[in-house]
């Protein structure tokens, strides 16, 4: 497949097209096209949507650490294994927005809040609205992850003004089984309707360097783009590995072809936001800076996403610095 032969599903005006409708083979095909080719494809998709020289800035805080019932071979948060992340109780609302506000002052336009819970008790969907309404009121966007959430319950953050709801669908369903077993694949996709009929912005996106394959990392992304409504934040996480989780010790996946996932993220759904999220800290600048030629248009700023490392603010901005890319005001 050739570059130029995805572009036979564009609009008279030139615009690409955002389609639902894309094939295994087509998204394959994608994946193994030339890097060069890919890249090309990508930024011009990019460029025809968005400013390439600007990039969201987003801070994501754990507002619930800890002892989390599922099993997610990934996550140190599990009850299951022994990671050293010990449980704690759900944060007060005025230490959340006391982060918030550091956020803001740092250059974060966009605030996310994790709690690792299965599913949240209705009486914890009330602090977290007392959350997203301080947090809003401070001018910045709101968004949390929760686990899975019933209709009542969405509809109650929206109430609240919550502008994203984040629920990851991780891997592709095949795959799936070999990474989770306390939840389905289709309890994710339930959560995902639940919120998009509350009418609020879907963030959902996947990990990376799990030891799936190419056609896993195609078909997730097939997915997210097959939905109904792209997700309008697409979160690509590269798998930070910590001690104590089954996925300790996995082969790391080669930066090459993490980009190549950037990049058909950004032309499967051209106009939803690709953030570049875990595992940056094990990234070079060259790394980033490809990620960022490839589409990607989102970061979190700040040390820590949940309980893994991120890269310190000074050297996020020293890297934008050197690219000549500016924050994405809201």
């Amino acid at each position: 497949m050739r570059a130029e032969d995805s572009q036979s599903h564009t609009e008279p005006t030139g615009a690409p097209a955002v389609r639902h409708d894309w094939s295994a083979e087509e998204v394959r095909a994608l994946f193994d096209l030339p890097f060069s080719d890919l890249i090309y494809l990508a930024q011009t998709v990019h460029r025809e949507n968005f400013d390439a020289n600007q990039v969201q800035m987003s801070t994501l805080l754990s507002i619930k650490t800890g002892g989390c019932p599922e099993d997610c071979a990934y996550c140190p948060q599990s009850a299951h294994y022994e990671a050293g992340v010990p449980a704690e109780r759900l944060m007060q609302v005025e230490a959340v927005l006391d982060e918030a506000r550091r956020a803001k002052a740092a250059g974060a336009t966009r605030y996310c809040m994790g709690a690792a819970w299965r599913s949240p008790k209705d009486r914890d969907i009330e602090a977290v609205c007392d959350m997203v309404e301080g947090v809003r009121a401070l001018g910045m966007e709101s968004c949390v992850t929760l686990g899975m959430l019933s209709a009542g319950q969405a509809e109650r953050l929206a109430e609240a003004g919550l502008d994203y709801y984040n629920h990851n669908l991780d891997t592709s369903e095949e795959f799936y089984g070999k990474i989770i077993t306390t939840r389905n694949y289709q309890d994710r996709l339930d959560t995902l309707a639940h919120v998009r009929a509350a009418g609020i912005n879907v963030c959902c996106g996947g990990i990376v360097g799990m030891g799936e394959g190419r056609g896993d990392r195609a078909e997730l992304l097939r997915t997210l783009a097959n939905l109904p409504q792209h997700p309008e934040s697409v979160p690509i996480n590269n798998l930070v590995q910590v001690e104590g989780t089954p996925l300790h010790g996995s082969e790391p996946l080669d930066a090459f072809e993490f980009v190549r996932a950037i990049a058909v993220a950004r032309v499967l759904m051209p106009r939803s936001m690709v953030r570049l999220s875990a595992g940056r800290e094990d990234m070079s600048d060259e790394t980033q800076a490809l990620c960022f030629l490839a589409g990607a248009n989102s970061i979190f700023l700040g040390d820590k996403l949940l309980t893994t490392t991120n890269p310190l603010p000074d050297s996020d901005m020293a890297l934008l610095d050197k690219l000549g890319v500016e924050a994405m005001p809201i």
